[in-house]
């Protein structure tokens, strides 16, 4: 196995396939069978960003996509690190590197890329809209789901209690589970529980390999600290897999910079982008062994880059996501899908699709698009015919961190003032959490050069930078009338 680690860090890939925003991406073998899978190829037919495209008409881009770039990313932070670690102690052209560091190093990148290529396999038709629909929120929050879903499987590898409800991450790592078991991963010196272990929701105890890899990567990547005893071994393995999980899912993670860039590139606007490699070219391995704690950390002149990168993400939110048109049609496809769902062969299909996996593939875009046709040909007056023929909501106003009470209120008088029937105001909310920016970027510590002894110093990022103390959280709520064909 050390041998094909080396052939594979050296760039012996299997399959190359062309994305239009990161250019050819390489696939490892069992990396291809995990796209063929059904399970996986489902995400050709789940739109990234539900039916932003009725708005920006270039948003057509998947899930099947977007999980492909997260698993590239995430595969080149790992490796931007590990090559600035070498650079910066300019082991390159020296022979310390031994193979078993090559191993850890091999193995412990394969688990990023499969963990981030799984990372959205469980999302439903229309994404983040599915799980919002009334009718879906009360399917999915039934007792015994998440029985019936692990039905016959092992489910105490990953949890070790049943979630008081479901989410789509809980469906990733039954995915991931489902397609993983059916590839022979084990063929590849991969263990499923350390892929599974660094996706969202799951507690897991790592494989021996792991474990092994881990102490090795630490060694490495730590050095003296690693050697001085003061960590005590068994919580090494922990801290990897952490490190591994925020790569996965954190503030700067696979997930963000990939939907930033491509969402802003099939979206054709310019706020999405910032310099990944520029970005990556200034992550590096943090670690405390008091805390204990391993993780991300950048160098001081990479803050602009992340700042860029926040930024971006920010503006994103506010100017596609929280787009007034396009929260909009979010309103209209949340009421078709209830809607359709009272269709009971409708209501009994979803049902059965997020009850076992056998049917879970068959729960697409495709399948919603045509019971709302079918819907909007009986039903001319409908959610659904809103949805296929594109009709909009009214835009009457917009306004910035309204409690409760003050949407209320603020619906009244646009109903007064404007002379309409106040139940065909409606209105809908996008919160965008910001607020956690500083505690969450707190956990990326900056590297700091003395300009006297030339030491590195990790620092909290707030105490370097003032530009994450401008972030808090922001609720954008739009005020709508409802199109004449909805109206009694």
């Amino acid at each position: 196995m050390i041998r094909s680690a080396v052939n594979d860090l050296l760039g012996a890939f299997d399959k190359l396939v062309m994305d239009p925003v990161h250019g050819g991406i390489p696939l490892y073998r069992h990396e291809i069978q995990v796209i063929d899978h059904p399970l996986f190829q489902r995400l050709r037919n789940i739109c990234q960003n539900d039916i932003l495209s009725l708005v920006f008409p270039g948003a057509t881009h998947s899930r099947f996509l977007h999980s492909v770039g997260v698993m590239h990313v995430g595969g080149r932070m790992f490796r931007a690190m590990i090559d600035a670690y070498l650079r910066e102690r300019q082991l390159s052209d020296h022979t310390d590197l031994s193979l078993n560091q090559l191993d850890a190093i091999d193995y412990l990148t394969k688990v990023i890329r499969l963990g981030c290529l799984l990372h959205d396999s469980g999302h439903s038709s229309f994404s983040h809209q599915f799980t919002k629909a009334r009718r879906i929120h009360e399917l999915m929050a039934h007792p015994e789901r998440f029985h019936s879903l692990w039905s016959g499987q092992n489910y105490t590898r990953y949890y070790a209690a049943p979630p008081d409800e479901l989410e789509h991450e809980h469906y990733s790592v039954r995915v991931a589970h489902e397609v993983l078991s059916a590839i022979a991963l084990d063929e590849s010196g991969l263990a499923m529980e350390d892929v599974l272990g660094i996706m969202e929701t799951t507690t897991v105890e790592p494989s021996p390999a792991f474990k092994q890899h881990a102490l090795t990567f630490w060694s490495f990547i730590a050095g003296p600290d690693a050697a001085n005893g003061v960590l005590d071994q068994k919580d090494v393995p922990a801290m990897v897999m952490d490190l591994l999980s925020s790569i996965v899912s954190g503030e700067i993670d696979a997930d963000r910079a990939d939907y930033m860039l491509r969402d802003g590139f099939h979206s054709s606007v310019t706020i999405g982008g910032f310099n990944l490699d520029h970005l990556l070219s200034n992550l590096r391995f943090g670690w405390d062994v008091d805390s204990p704690w391993l993780g991300l950390a950048i160098t001081h002149k990479g803050l602009g880059a992340l700042e860029d990168f926040v930024y971006s993400r920010h503006q994103m939110y506010r100017k596609v996501y929280a787009h007034k048109t396009a929260l909009g049609f979010d309103w209209l496809l949340r009421e078709a899908i209830n809607e359709v769902l009272d269709d009971p062969d409708n209501f009994d299909r979803v049902d059965a699709c997020l009850t076992n996996m056998a049917d879970f593939a068959d729960l697409t875009d495709s399948f919603f698009w045509e019971a709302f046709r079918k819907h909007a040909r009986a039903h001319p007056h409908s959610y659904s015919k809103c949805i296929v023929d594109r009709v909009k909501l009214d835009h009457l106003d917009t306004r910035d961190n309204l409690s409760e009470g003050q949407i209320e209120a603020h619906c009244d008088y646009l109903a007064e003032a404007l002379a309409l029937n106040r139940g065909d105001v409606v209105t809908c909310s996008m919160r965008a959490r910001f607020s956690n920016i500083q505690e969450n970027f707190n956990g990326i510590k900056v590297l700091v050069r003395d300009p006297v002894t030339g030491l590195r110093s990790l620092k909290k990022i707030t105490e370097v930078s003032e530009f994450f103390s401008k972030f808090s959280d922001g609720t954008i709520t739009h005020f709508y009338h409802r199109p004449a064909i909805l109206r009694g």
